[in-house]
């Protein structure tokens, strides 16, 4: 089976001379749902945000079924992100307009750019958003502020933005770090079941290693920048979470 993305030769040198990767490669195949663990600073969010070309890399390529991401035209990459649906820490939606709205704003991508920033949309659409709520059990919130929600029902609204997009991959960026226990794992169901149900492959990025055994059909370890383990959750060993984990190794720095 043919990759549904890949990695090659990954770098990222920021103006500071920071290195938040350092010739970071690997391949994910169709279905598989990788967790990113790491200490902050590891380089997890820069590595999602290359990905889509939210970031740009300083060197080597993404490829996004056969298509090299960060080598295609502005036009190009605009459909490219069509197909790659992400989840935000933060939420990232727009605290005044209602769910719905914030919900098809995952259509934008799709929709006529006069029409998209008036915030019309077709009945289709309209109610395609509708159904994706009703899968996260948030139908009966659609009219609501997204700023009158829980953190764990606007990330419910995130993740139904990103299947608002019809995505082939899901990116989610530390998703349930500022959720309480219950909420978290009302979040991490709803994305691992989303993805099993719509055979959507996924590269989610978590601090707890616990969060990442428990759905991860592959685990990526990252420390200042560089993948140190990349393996089934089975042949993660304590020893192997403790060398992910130190924080005693300084950052990579740009030798320039």
């Amino acid at each position: 089976m043919e990759p549904i993305l890949n990695i090659e030769h990954l770098t990222k040198v920021y103006p500071d001379g920071t290195v938040a990767l350092s010739n970071i490669s690997f391949e994910v195949h169709p279905g598989e749902f990788v967790v990113v663990i790491g200490s902050s600073g590891a380089g997890k969010s820069t590595l999602l945000r290359c990905i889509n070309l939210l970031v740009q890399p300083t060197e080597g390529n993404v490829t996004f079924k056969g298509k090299k991401v960060n080598r295609s035209k502005s036009k190009q990459v605009k459909h490219i992100r069509r197909e790659i649906g992400m989840v935000f820490q933060n939420f990232n939606l727009i605290d005044r307009l209602s769910v719905l709205n914030n919900v098809l704003h995952g259509r934008l991508g799709y929709t006529n750019t006069i029409k998209g920033s008036l915030g019309i949309f077709n009945k289709k659409d309209i109610a395609e958003a509708e159904s994706i709520l009703e899968r996260v059990g948030l139908k009966q919130q659609k009219y609501k502020r997204a700023d009158e929600l829980s953190g764990g029902q606007m990330q419910r609204v995130g993740i139904s933005r990103a299947l608002a997009q019809k995505p082939r991959l899901i990116l989610a960026d530390e998703p349930i770090a500022s959720l309480d226990p219950a909420s978290s794992k009302n979040i991490m169901d709803h994305i691992y079941n989303i993805c099993k149900e719509d055979q959507l492959t996924a590269i989610v990025n978590l601090h707890q290693v616990d969060v990442a055994l428990k759905y991860a059909t592959r685990i990526i370890g990252m420390q200042h920048g560089r993948i140190i383990f990349d393996g089934q959750p089975s042949q993660l060993s304590d020893k192997v979470i403790d060398e992910i984990y130190d924080t005693k190794k300084p950052p990579l720095v740009n030798a320039q």
